[in-house]
């Protein structure tokens, strides 16, 4: 199946495992919270209903801090939508503090860690070319 857009997310690679499991997860929930990215709902042979999932593939990739601040800033000029996940984040615990922290650094200062992006699929292939996907 043929998408126009893609989804991917971007991970700091020096991270811990929680920290990449939880950066994901909250960089997809911002995705799919403003996209309808999601399919029906999933009902098991019992009848058993379950929450739809993505319609379509999520490609994880693994960077640097210098390449994940490389993207972004290439990112600004291309069509695309993105989610942000700062160094910051980890030691707030609500939305309201997560906003206020990112707003208190310039575009050039985030301590970014992920970023999740939708977007036209060439677009988006030209920003993660290079970057490899995450093991």
């Amino acid at each position: 199946m043929e998408f126009a857009n893609k989804i991917v997310v971007i991970i700091g690679d020096d991270l811990l495992v929680w920290q990449k499991l939880n950066v994901t997860a909250f960089l997809l929930s911002g995705i799919g919270g403003t996209h309808n990215i999601t399919g029906e709902p999933y009902v098991d042979g019992d009848g058993v209903a379950f929450l739809p999932m993505s319609q379509q593939p999520i490609m994880i990739y693994s960077a640097s801090s210098q390449e994940l601040k490389e993207v972004l800033n290439k990112a600004l000029t291309k069509e695309v939508k993105m989610t942000i996940y700062t160094e910051e984040l980890f030691k707030t615990y609500n939305d309201v503090d997560n906003r206020a922290k990112i707003a208190e650094y310039k575009t050039d200062d985030l301590n970014l860690v992920g970023i999740g992006m939708i977007g036209k699929k060439n677009h988006v292939d030209k920003l993660t070319k290079g970057l490899k996907l995450h093991e």
